[in-house]
């Protein structure tokens, strides 16, 4: 036992997202505080593809109503993932992020903030320093033309059109940071999760559920709040929806402050802003633009197409309808992986760590 956290950690890291060792041990005082040492020998026991515990308890020789009801105790207490795949139960391992983390809404306390501000700058350097990228943005608002083809991985609207179930929770980095002090003004509760199977969320339930039009309607006012709409970098097979404000998301606190390029892909769509429109309030500079990337010169204000992600959030802002997203050139497009097995693929490939399978 006296090793299992270290095993544990082992086993994230080797998940295509990363979970780093760091000199401080850090993220073995994470785990401690996560998981007791019988939780942390189960975990080490369960698989990162999904797995019904009647597999599972074949497989480790273990009574299924035994077996279950601790698995069950572990996703309530956001240990590991679980949801209702074409009908079954199936429960399987998640990484730190996006997974472990994001489950501790319950549970989040100041000793808990305070070490995952601390393993921050660790976390984020690995989780962005191998493509594929993490997230990806993906604007509402685009501007689209006969000419120019909207593929269904940009049209959030189209792939919740598509699924059958949605739960809505609180941003847990919104939540860590007001447990260390800082207050944000952004709406909280805006984290989206949706399946493609009915009742997907009703065994264990992570925040609140909710119908297809609510989802949407939040969609909308995180929009019209400014946030960064981000999902997984996958073509097909998204699960979520981040809604994203800039003073507390841990990806964009990564991608300006650490060396983490690979943390979030940017958009197929830039931000131009119609001179002749622009009454230069300085709105989309001071209050919108998540990244700083526009900025005022002797010809108003302009959009630096280095800096911009493509998220938007400028265009619901602006009063006079004077910035839009445009399309990027065919050439300047990223294609994201086709489906998350396609993306822990190429991510563990990447990264030279092929996945430890119980």
């Amino acid at each position: 036992m006296t090793d299992v956290y270290k095993h544990l950690a082992e086993k994230l890291d080797s998940l295509p997202n990363g979970f780093p060792a760091t000199e401080s041990g850090v993220e073995l005082r994470i785990l401690r505080k996560i998981f007791s040492p019988e939780e942390a020998e189960m975990a080490l026991k369960i698989n990162p593809m999904p797995e019904t515990a009647e597999a599972m308890a074949q497989r480790l020789g273990l009574p299924v109503a035994e077996l279950e009801a601790t698995l069950d105790t572990m996703v309530k207490k956001g240990q590991i993932g679980s949801t209702n795949l074409k009908g079954q139960q199936v429960y399987m391992l998640f990484p730190f992020v996006f997974g472990i983390f994001e489950f501790q809404q319950p549970r989040m306390d100041k000793e808990l903030a305070e070490l995952v501000e601390e393993y921050a700058p660790n976390l984020m350097s690995t989780l962005g320093r191998y493509a594929p990228e993490m997230m990806r943005v993906v604007p509402l608002n685009i501007q689209i033309d006969a000419e120019h083809q909207v593929y269904p991985y940009e049209d959030l609207r189209d792939v919740m059109s598509r699924a059958k179930s949605f739960q809505v929770m609180d941003c847990i980095c919104k939540k860590e940071r007001a447990i260390l002090g800082h207050k944000c003004s952004y709406p909280l509760e805006v984290c989206l999760a949706f399946a493609g199977s009915e009742g997907a969320f009703d065994k264990h339930r992570m925040g609140r559920i909710i119908s297809r039009e609510e989802a949407l309607e939040i969609l909308k006012k995180a929009d019209e709040a400014g946030l960064v709409h981000m999902t997984y970098n996958v073509q097909k097979g998204q699960m979520f929806v981040c809604n994203c404000c800039p003073c507390c998301c841990g990806i964009l606190r990564g991608v300006k402050n650490f060396n983490a390029p690979h943390l979030m892909a940017k958009s197929n769509y830039i931000a131009l802003i119609n001179q002749d429109s622009c009454i230069e309030c300085g709105t989309c500079a001071e209050e919108r633009c998540p990244v700083a990337a526009i900025e005022h010169t002797g010809n108003g204000y302009e959009v630096n197409p280095e800096r911009c992600i493509g998220c938007g959030a400028c265009v619901s802002g602006c009063s006079t309808e004077a910035v839009t997203l445009l399309r990027k050139p065919e050439s300047q497009h990223e294609t994201p992986p086709a489906h998350l097995f396609d993306w822990y693929i190429k991510r563990a490939q990447n990264r030279g760590t092929p996945i430890i399978v119980s």
